[in-house]
């Protein structure tokens, strides 16, 4: 496992593209805690979208964005188009949260947002399926990551993302 922040960037050095299709440079949420998840419609963990929009309510006002990235990395899960993922999730789980386009997340070809978190956290780190969690400070560091069982809600999570909302304010 490499050293943590070894690479010297931060998450908002990236940019990805949101759902519907414009630029969604990560340096908007600077001065925000964000919690990064890889997401899938047709995944048994799916469910987990009606916390991570349940963490999301009780948190936005506090400081913390929910940010979703579909991805067809694992088992095929998420084969739509954006607008269809889009929809799903609104009519689904009312979700409201940011979402970005289908990316890749794992592999060579994964977004330059998860080779770098290779690079900070080591290849174990990254996404094993759906539903992997990353958490993210203010100043754009790494904080933890959470394994896909791990549901958003679970007292871990949240309170990682207390600690980090209160290191953001300090």
């Amino acid at each position: 496992m490499s050293k943590r922040g070894s690479t010297g960037m931060t998450a908002h050095q990236f940019e990805l593209t949101a759902i519907d299709g414009t630029p969604m440079p990560l340096k908007q949420f600077q001065g925000k805690v964000v919690l990064l998840v890889n997401t899938a419609s047709q995944c048994g963990f799916t469910p987990q979208y009606a916390d991570l929009q349940k963490v999301w309510r009780q948190y936005r006002d506090k400081g913390l964005v929910v940010l979703g990235v579909p991805s067809n990395d694992f088992g095929g899960q998420e084969p739509g188009t954006a607008a269809q993922i889009k929809e799903f999730c609104e009519v689904n789980f009312d979700i409201d949260f940011p979402l970005a386009d289908k990316q890749v997340v794992t592999g060579a070809k994964a977004h330059p947002l998860y080779r770098w978190i290779a690079a900070e956290l080591g290849e174990d780190a990254l996404p094993k399926w759906n539903f992997h969690k990353y958490l993210i400070g203010a100043d754009g560091r790494l904080i933890e990551g959470f394994a896909t069982p791990v549901k958003p809600t679970d007292g871990k999570v949240t309170r990682a993302i207390e600690m980090a909302l209160l290191k953001a304010k300090a």
